[in-house]
């Protein structure tokens, strides 16, 4: 049967690249993100191989909307496969200059809205015992980053979130696929109101992230490194305080 897949952050991108990939092998899949024009383009691209494929613009930080905008995905679909949650904002700010507000926008988006988008759709999943839940976190999910606070208690929110639903759902027929990015070449790291990224090196292309997203979705494993960077977060976790002087640059 051809997979239904609903694709946040769909506009550029990873989420660009996967819809892009997904409708050239037959998916249907239901875009999200807030750039009308900027969807319509992927919709269109993915539309030539994939008909059916729909969109839908929202502002995912708003969570009620966000959680009725799944059901309604799930109805015009007529059932989703497979979640991928990867819409996401950076805020590149010291934490000594951060605001309350700003770090309570990063949540909404990066983590609020994979949670309500989730618990919508996994009442229908479990009752067919049958869907894949990806959610696209990232290496500040594992590692502390400087100037990237917010954008870190998000990302690991998401990873725990992640590893105890995959614990739950152990049997059920619903399958959780976490994965961490690296460095992709992607609009995240050129946005107004953040200071310079600390991370200057080479960057992957979405495309090659957006095929191992797929080689995750029909793999076992729960973790999957895109690029794979786990060998820097084993080495962390070796020596943590170590791994906080060199990041801080003492």
């Amino acid at each position: 049967m051809t997979k239904r897949v609903l694709i946040t952050g769909a506009s550029s991108g990873v989420g660009a690249a996967l819809a892009r990939a997904l409708a050239g092998q037959g998916a249907v899949v239901g875009l999200i993100a807030r750039r009308e024009h900027r969807l319509a383009d992927v919709l269109a691209d993915c539309r030539t191989t994939s008909p059916e494929s729909m969109m839908w613009a929202a502002d995912l930080a708003d969570g009620v909307a966000a959680s009725r905008l799944a059901l309604q995905a799930w109805h015009a679909l007529g059932g989703i496969d497979v979640l991928v949650n990867n819409a996401a904002v950076p805020k590149r700010r010291a934490v000594a200059a951060l605001k309350p507000d700003e770090v309570e926008g990063v949540m909404r988006v990066n983590f609020m809205a994979p949670m309500r988008l989730t618990l919508a759709l996994l009442p229908r999943m479990l009752a067919r015992r049958s869907g894949i839940i990806v959610n696209v976190a990232s290496m500040a999910g594992r590692l502390g980053i400087a100037g990237e606070s917010a954008y870190c208690a998000s990302k690991f929110a998401l990873t725990g979130w992640s590893e105890a639903m995959a614990i739950d759902l152990v049997g059920s027929g619903v399958s959780v696929k976490l994965i961490q990015l690296g460095p992709v070449d992607t609009e995240i790291w050129d946005q107004p109101d953040n200071d310079e990224p600390v991370y200057q090196g080479p960057k992957v292309p979405p495309e090659e992230v957006a095929a191992g997203i797929i080689t995750a979705m029909e793999s076992d494993r729960f973790e999957h490194y895109l690029p794979d960077l786990k060998a820097v977060v084993e080495a962390k976790d070796a020596d943590l305080d170590a791994f906080i002087v060199g990041m801080a640059g003492q």
